[in-house]
């Protein structure tokens, strides 16, 4: 990991960024995840390294999503596991909506937590609130704890939250105690690490989602100094199954386990590279212009603590 692999990792992201962008408003959001796709796997297979992906799109039978378990580069050391999601939000570029990313999370054997593919409820906040913050706290004494530690007013603090029927209490609770709330229609990785960034808006992401964007969201949190807490909120008796397999097998006992940053991505020696599609609250998205496509990436990096914002003009070859 000496080699910052991140860096590289960029031509990965700009390329599945771009593919996907293309689809934009098109209304086929299958058609923009597979441009996605097949950007992402032939450009990782151009780097001299072995990857593991062991949080993808899905198993090895639902190909051609880069699929948990498969094996990307050209096998050559480091050794590495990989964290992917070629385009978070597809509906949001099939629509032409708001926020969508590219982005890739990566870290040595072992280091990235490889858990089903369920729901988890979260709480992400920036390094000032990290640890007054608690998945056990109702919604208002977080936001009490959490806009003491911002020396703000409740009224100031501002919630991102998925605008999803299953939060429909969670946002009357938010009201209730006074923050404002930011909606979004997809993208909780980049909603959870805006609250990183201090020139978001951000305060706090709460909410269910992905446990795989949670994984993902893990890394950069990490890195900043952040906290991100879930715990697995299975959607059927089918998940709670795989939830408690996979938990025996991690040799915990309780379903109702609060994961933290350090058990969802372990270490130092990790990498989050991301590049946007469509703008949000992390970056912005792809720009075609008629001699060149302009991409804004960021690449963090746990060994340094070093965060780069990378814009490349791509020229068109006519």
């Amino acid at each position: 990991m000496d080699r910052n692999l991140a860096l590289e990792f960029i031509r990965v992201t700009e390329a599945a960024a771009i593919a996907a962008a293309e689809w934009m408003g098109r209304g086929d959001r299958k058609a923009a995840d597979r441009a996605a796709v097949k950007e992402m796997r032939s450009r990782f297979n151009q780097i001299g390294f072995s990857g593991k992906i062991v949080i993808g799109e899905g198993e090895k039978d639902k190909a051609p999503k880069l699929y948990t378990g498969e094996i990307v580069g050209t096998g050559k050391a480091p050794v590495m596991d990989l964290a992917v999601d070629p385009l978070e939000c597809t509906d949001s570029v099939a629509w032409g909506r708001y926020n969508a990313i590219s982005v890739i999370a990566a870290g040595p054997k072992g280091s990235l937590l490889n858990a089903p593919d369920t729901y988890m409820e979260k709480i992400a906040v920036g390094p000032e609130a990290k640890n007054v913050i608690s998945l056990n706290f109702s919604v208002k004494e977080n936001l009490i704890r959490i806009a003491k530690s911002l020396k703000k007013e409740i009224s100031e603090v501002t919630v991102i939250v998925l605008d999803r029927p299953r939060h429909v209490e969670l946002i009357k609770d938010i009201r209730s105690a006074g923050a404002r709330v930011r909606l979004i229609t997809d993208g909780d990785v980049a909603a959870a690490v805006a609250t990183c960034l201090p020139d978001s808006g951000i305060d706090v992401l709460m909410g269910t989602g992905g446990s795989t964007e949670a994984v993902l969201a893990a890394v950069p949190i990490k890195i900043f100094g952040g906290e991100i807490l879930c715990r697995f909120k299975p959607r059927s008796k089918d998940d709670e199954f795989d939830i408690k397999n996979y938990l025996s097998k991690s040799k915990i006992n309780n379903i109702k386990k609060i994961f933290k940053s350090k058990d969802l991505a372990k270490g130092n020696q990790l990498t989050f590279t991301a590049t946007g599609v469509i703008e949000g609250p992390m970056l912005d998205g792809v720009l075609f212009k008629p001699d060149r496509i302009i991409t804004q990436s960021m690449v963090v990096r746990g060994l340094s603590g070093t965060v780069r914002y990378i814009t490349t003009h791509h020229r068109i070859k006519k």
